[in-house]
């Protein structure tokens, strides 16, 4: 399982092209050979960079869903809307494809943020909108997060 730590800003071409942070690249360097699977965030306008290991264990869980169930099959379709597969190229770039820019409102300035296994690709302005709107409620959302987890399992 990869753990990624960081949050790095960085520039998107005209062609969608991303230059990979160095730091994210270090981080990667096991697993950048196997490729990587970009998808549409459930929850935000983002984007989620899935190093192949990790979408592999994600699709292990979906497919334990039961698709003669209405509900599962509709949220395994709007789940791998939009999925790509994409690799680095020699420079250290990811090509974001334009369908997946225009969901995220990406244009040029972009912000790549650890979410401990995937990297969340936002467009700038819209990562600082959402950190500045979280904070004010980020302690109660801790608390009911993280409040009822007892110390050893922490650990």
């Amino acid at each position: 399982m990869v753990n990624l730590i960081g949050t790095y800003e960085c520039k998107v071409d005209a062609k969608g092209r991303l230059m990979m942070s160095s730091a994210f690249k270090k981080q990667l360097s096991s697993v950048l050979q196997e490729g990587f699977v970009i998808k549409r965030s459930v929850f935000q306008s983002c984007l989620e960079l899935y190093p192949m290991q990790e979408w592999n264990l994600m699709m292990a869980k979906i497919n334990k869903l039961n698709r003669f169930v209405k509900k599962n099959n509709d949220f395994i379709r709007r789940f791998t809307a939009g999925v790509k597969m994409i690799e680095m190229d020699a420079s250290g770039r990811i090509l974001i494809p334009k369908d997946l820019c225009q969901f995220a409102e990406i244009e040029k300035e972009v912000v790549l943020s650890s979410a401990v296994n995937i990297i969340e690709i936002w467009d700038k302005d819209k990562y600082e909108k959402v950190i500045d709107d979280a904070v004010v409620d980020f302690a109660d959302l801790a608390e009911e997060v993280m409040g009822n987890i007892e110390a050893d399992e922490l650990s």
